[in-house]
């Protein structure tokens, strides 16, 4: 899209929900770099926001509540606003007509609704689908590596370890982070403990199984995304003190034998995928590699040497973009290519 002269009605309205916090602001940016056809940004959020401005594209808008949005009557409107605001309003923008891509956990394990990494499972997308579900930042990195791994030898089992960035909690997290490494204590605290020099082993809330939501949310979701139930996967979801993205180490066992260049040669061709594997050039993905990059990256690509047919490999992704807002515009692109939207 990027420098062509668009017909007018090529062109359509766009609302942002949340757009003043981490990830709308995110949404805003990507939306930008990616020349989506915006005609006109209608910036949601709640009540004590309403009348201030967001900066698009060289525009100011200024930011409005949720009624105000439906009677604006956006082609689609993304999300990012918590569950609770999602079940409430997500249902009135769809009747309205209006295409729901929600970034919260609220809709993604309703089978009625489909959950979405494009690369994955786009083709899964109809006109009638009016809210659309946009997968846990953990669970969408992950399923881009296992899902071309899954179609060529068939994943029997995963176990993963995450490593996730403060960024993925939200501002109040960040500037807890920010104010420990500054010596104040009196801050905001999102979390019970420090973070800064610290990893905590908990993220959501925890159930009655001694998982926490974030580790069910991989569990689940890896599932309804790929449309296997057979693919046994179990997570262990750690917050620790970085910005750049979310790591994951991920040990994955296959039905069918592989050979370790196959395998690179696979992830390389992926979609939405970079392989960084060389270790003896001490190349590998970081949480530094993957900031504000909208790709997925894949190293430390090795054999399993305690059993057969199993795979280790550490995977990075910048948990706002491709974690988030980028999956969300992805999701509104694909729609509008095929004038759903």
């Amino acid at each position: 899209m990027g420098g062509l002269i668009l017909p007018k009605n090529y062109f359509m309205k766009v609302a942002v929900v949340g757009a003043t916090g981490l990830v709308g602001s995110k949404m805003l940016q990507v939306f930008a770099e990616r020349n989506f056809p915006v005609s006109e940004l209608i910036p949601v959020a709640s009540e004590k926001s309403v009348g201030k401005e967001i900066e698009f594209k060289g525009k100011r808008y200024k930011v409005v509540g949720m009624e105000a949005a439906i009677a604006a009557k956006p082609a689609v409107a993304l999300f990012s606003a918590g569950g609770g605001t999602s079940l409430e309003w997500a249902p009135k923008f769809a009747d309205a007509g209006i295409t729901v891509i929600d970034n919260s956990s609220a809709w993604r394990m309703d089978a009625t609704k489909k959950l979405i990494v494009p690369e994955v499972n786009a083709a899964a997308l109809e006109a009638t689908d009016k809210i659309i579900a946009n997968p846990n930042c953990s669970t969408i990195q992950m399923v881009l590596v296992l899902n071309p791994l899954h179609k060529k030898y068939t994943i029997k089992r995963v176990v993963v370890s995450t490593y996730q960035s403060v960024t993925g909690t939200g501002v109040k997290a960040v500037e807890q982070m920010m104010n420990e490494r500054k010596g104040i204590t009196n801050g905001p605290m999102a979390y019970k403990y420090p973070i800064d020099q610290n990893a905590i082993p908990h993220i959501d809330a925890f159930l009655e199984n001694g998982y926490t939501k974030e580790e069910m949310k991989m569990v689940n979701e890896t599932k309804k995304i790929i449309g296997d139930n057979s693919i046994a996967v179990t997570a262990t979801c750690v917050r620790i003190p970085t910005m750049g993205g979310h790591s994951e180490s991920v040990n994955i066992e296959m039905e069918n034998e592989f050979e370790l260049q196959e395998v690179k040669n696979i992830l390389t061709e992926a979609p939405g995928l970079v392989v960084k594997d060389d270790v003896g050039n001490f190349v590998y993905p970081m949480p530094l590699t993957a900031f504000d990059k909208d790709e997925t990256f894949v190293g430390r690509l090795r054999r399993d040497e305690t059993q057969p047919k199993t795979l280790n490999c550490w995977i990075v992704s910048d948990n706002l973009r491709k974690g988030a807002a980028t999956n969300a515009v992805q999701i509104a692109e694909y729609l509008h290519e095929k004038k759903f939207i």
